[in-house]
């Protein structure tokens, strides 16, 4: 899947994937999608969570070995 914007938050424990991913959100536009790649296990039920609270939308998430990679549209 093409993104326009990827951030690396492995090592980081919740919450910093999410506020990282926030502030990356703000700096897009509409539509734009954000792949944010994190080893959180917690960060698959976090992204869901953020997704509902915000309006983005959780486009896709998976598990890569020991990575959760997380796809958000900006609203």
């Amino acid at each position: 899947m093409q993104t326009d914007k990827e951030i690396d938050t492995r090592g980081l424990n919740c919450p910093l994937p999410i506020l990282k991913a926030k502030k990356a959100l703000t700096d897009m536009r509409a539509g734009q999608l954000l792949k944010v790649v994190s080893t959180d296990s917690g960060s698959l039920r976090d992204f869901q969570a953020f997704s509902k609270q915000t309006g983005n939308e959780l486009v896709e998430q998976q598990t890569v070995g020991d990575e959760f990679i997380h796809v958000l549209r900006r609203r």
